[in-house]
């Protein structure tokens, strides 16, 4: 079985450890980190754990066991489909200053055929924990990052041998450079000038124009276009949270989704007064149907474009982390139907449940984020009328 050389793995902790948390700042002594690892990224466990010691802090591991999951959801009953240990899990909320997943898998698949609405009822099972979670978060309390530890089923299916995707992890993580974290702050502090430049523009609406897609999103008032702050690695994005009432028009996403155990191709979404009035897919669209049926996750949570010229992802890689953030010919864009980022508003810990409401921040337990990599042009419409091209071929235009 492949693995990454021990100084690749090194460095990928000290950047998820050292670097992503606090945004850039690196966890802090005397802290405590969560540590969510699958039984396929063993490997990574303890460099995770050392990168953590090494800095003065204590760490409590989650370690999840491959095929168990199938199993669950086959022999629960409905009591137990939905049951959550509630103290244990708000506990560990508060405990934690910090929290850092995983993802990794040996087998994509083990939910293929499970009914896609005992996982959405499971998932809403699970609201009180992920309120807790961004509570802490909006207070300013905890941060999390997420990372990606590679496996040969992973690569198989995104049709690449095992080390050309660890190549792709390894670059795009600037894990080839001496000294990572100097690059990624490097990186950061570029997306932070584009960042500052769109924060400038007074953007009513963004218009998204291509051979695929003809859709308006109101970006609407109180908003904050936010990237580079570590939440992911890698993350190249720039991405803000819309007032989901207006969006209007329609895409087609050329990248597939993976959810549950199952890959969706094909996605098509027609938007009518910020609702999805008709959800197409070649491929599993009883699972993209039921996902937007759960409530409010017809609606828009975010809205995100990637300069191709900050990501050095160039391939398809099978899991929403990587893909959102591809760079290649033209970047990307995506949407997330669900959830929105409340810390794109730049006073929330102000913000009343009405207030998030009447601004039109949308809150769901389901936050599906859905990709493409086509050409398209984003116009903006600003508060003053006028109208300015902010992103084309794949690059942000804000210096032309």
């Amino acid at each position: 079985m492949y693995q990454p050389d021990k100084t690749i793995l090194k460095k990928y902790a000290d950047v998820l450890i050292k670097f992503a948390l606090w945004s850039g700042k690196g966890v802090q002594k005397g802290e405590v980190v969560s540590l969510q690892v699958p039984e396929s990224a063993k490997p990574i466990l303890e460099p995770l754990q050392n990168a953590i010691l090494e800095a003065g802090a204590n760490y409590i591991t989650n370690y999840l066991p491959e095929d168990v999951s199938r199993s669950f959801y086959d022999k629960a009953n409905d009591d137990q489909l939905i049951f959550y240990p509630k103290r244990y899990a708000l506990e560990r909320v508060n405990t934690c200053d910090h929290f850092v997943n995983i993802i990794s898998t040996n087998n994509k698949y083990e939910l293929k055929g499970v009914d896609s609405k005992k996982i959405m009822e499971r998932n809403k099972a699970g609201k009180f924990y992920l309120d807790a979670f961004h509570a802490k978060e909006t207070a300013g309390k905890m941060t999390w990052t997420l990372g990606l530890y590679g496996t040969d089923a992973m690569a198989q299916d995104a049709r690449m041998s095992i080390e050309d995707y660890w190549e792709q992890i390894i670059k795009a993580c600037f894990l080839d450079y001496e000294d990572p974290i100097s690059q990624w702050r490097k990186i950061f502090s570029e997306i932070e000038e584009t960042r500052e430049k769109l924060n400038t523009l007074k953007i009513e609406w963004v218009h998204i124009k291509g051979a695929d897609v003809d859709l308006r999103v109101k970006l609407g008032k109180e908003r904050l276009w936010l990237g580079g702050s570590g939440r992911n690695v890698p993350s190249f994005e720039l991405f803000i949270s819309p007032d989901w009432r207006g969006t209007e028009g329609h895409i087609k996403l050329n990248q597939p989704l993976y959810r549950y155990g199952n890959l969706v191709t094909g996605i098509e979404l027609e938007f009518k007064k910020g609702l999805v009035v008709n959800a197409k897919a070649t491929e599993n669209e009883k699972l993209l149907k039921d996902m937007i049926a759960v409530e409010n996750a017809d609606k828009i949570g975010e809205f995100s474009l990637t300069d191709r010229r900050f990501s050095r992802i160039t391939r398809f890689m099978g899991e929403t982390l990587f893909d959102e953030n591809i760079g290649g010919e033209y970047g990307n864009t995506h949407i997330a139907l669900g959830q929105a980022y409340k810390d794109s508003h730049p006073n929330q810990a102000a913000l009343t449940e009405g207030d998030w409401e009447e601004l039109g921040y949308n809150e769901s337990v389901i936050h599906t984020d859905v990709i493409s990599t086509s050409n398209r042009t984003v116009t903006a419409t600003l508060y003053d009328g006028s109208e300015m091209i902010i992103y084309q071929d794949g690059e942000f235009t804000l210096d032309k």
